[in-house]
């Protein structure tokens, strides 16, 4: 509900793509500077309660956003602030939220249990969005932050009846503090580590190019000329298409030949940018969406998959730290460059161009790590829980 109320007030308060873009930067600074430090700290300190923590901070900053639009005063600086606060946030709780799963389910069920993550969070997806909407379009914007802020309490009281969770300490680490040498250490794993690799640098640059998110308010109003509860919808459109995959997915046995369909799916996700990029039909573009949210989502619980099973625990943290710098840096950078882009040449041929960009990648990806197209799924794997 969040991001889409903010998207849409930053265009009430002015019509420059660029302004729109600056909440990638916004995003993405933060995120580039702590998240090394977040993955460390995950791997030396008990995760599920730093969770207790970033949980509570972001849903302060919601409070703040409502509180600051109730009283009238918010401005743009006043936002990207905010924005940038709850980066902070995100930042230490990627990677304990992601590095969380494996902690709580055997091996075989880690590719049930991210598709399961993924419905779980495709709902909220869908309804947020729609529900933000339709309360936008009543003259209650601010309230979409206050029911934010709120829902943080469900979150909270969920990490609390989960009760204690084992998880395998840092080796090396001394009274939980976190050092250069374990960020290093994370580092060298990657890097040693060509599947983990590809799908991180094969994330970012799809969601660098194809990031169209930003530009949806300019797209609903100045090409498709619909109003808030239509933007609502389209806002809702990609978490349609990843429920109903991931609902799928959570139902199969095994995935046959995960690295072609994890390439095969990034592709479609650029095609579908383009044809979203390209039509003037609100429903041509909703299906569009919804394409794109499918395919991020097959590409999403591979690439999931892959990284922690992949991944010993005590180093799972720095993992998803380093992750979180692709994962996140891509669509925030992605924001910017489609601002850019958008106030240049104008919003449909900034996403166009991007869905392009989207398959060179792919293209590219595909000769340089040929590992990563002959990865079938079955291979040996080091993580997960000892739970039967």
């Amino acid at each position: 509900m969040q991001i889409w109320a903010v998207f849409w007030q930053i265009r009430t308060i002015t019509d420059q793509p660029i302004a729109l873009g600056a909440v990638g930067l916004a995003r993405i600074l933060p995120v580039i500077i702590f998240s090394l430090i977040g993955g460390a700290f995950a791997d030396v300190h008990n995760r599920r309660h730093i969770l207790f923590i970033t949980q509570s901070g972001m849903g302060l900053v919601a409070l703040l956003l409502g509180w600051l639009s109730l009283t009238g005063i918010i401005d743009l600086w006043q936002i990207y602030l905010l924005m940038a606060l709850q980066a902070v946030n995100m930042a230490f709780n990627g990677p304990s939220l992601q590095s969380l799963v494996p902690n709580l389910v055997p091996v075989k069920d880690l590719p049930n249990a991210f598709s399961m993550n993924s419905i779980a969070n495709q709902v909220g997806s869908i309804i947020g969005p729609a529900l933000s909407g339709i309360i936008i379009a009543a003259g209650g914007l601010p309230y979409v932050y206050v029911i934010n802020a709120l829902s943080f309490l469900a979150v909270i009281l969920a990490l609390f009846l989960m009760g204690p969770v084992e998880q395998q300490k840092s080796i090396g680490s001394r009274n939980g503090k976190v050092s250069i040498a374990a960020i290093t250490e994370g580092v060298r794993f990657i890097k040693g580590q060509p599947l983990i690799l590809s799908t991180m640098i094969m994330d970012f640059f799809a969601t660098f190019f194809a990031s169209a998110n930003t530009l949806m308010p300019i797209i609903a109003v100045d090409v498709l000329h619909v109003g808030a509860v239509a933007y609502g919808w389209l806002s809702s459109a990609q978490a349609i298409g990843s429920m109903a995959v991931a609902l799928v997915i959570s139902q199969m046995h095994q995935i046959q030949r995960q690295g072609m369909v994890f390439m095969l799916a990034v592709a479609v996700f650029g095609l579908a940018t383009i044809i979203f990029g390209a039509t003037r039909s609100f429903l041509l573009a909703m299906f569009a969406l919804i394409i794109i949210g499918a395919a991020d989502t097959v590409s999403t619980i591979i690439r999931n998959t892959i990284r922690q099973l992949s991944t010993p625990d005590y180093i799972r943290g720095r993992m998803t730290g380093i992750n979180m710098i692709f994962f996140q840096g891509g669509p925030q950078l992605g924001e910017v460059e489609a601002g850019v882009v958008a106030q240049i040449f104008g919003a449909p041929i900034a996403i166009i161009t991007g869905g392009i960009g989207c398959i060179v990648a792919v293209v590219w990806i595909s000769h340089r790590w040929p590992q990563l197209r002959s990865y079938n799924g079955d291979e040996p794997i080091t993580a997960g829980s000892s739970a039967k």
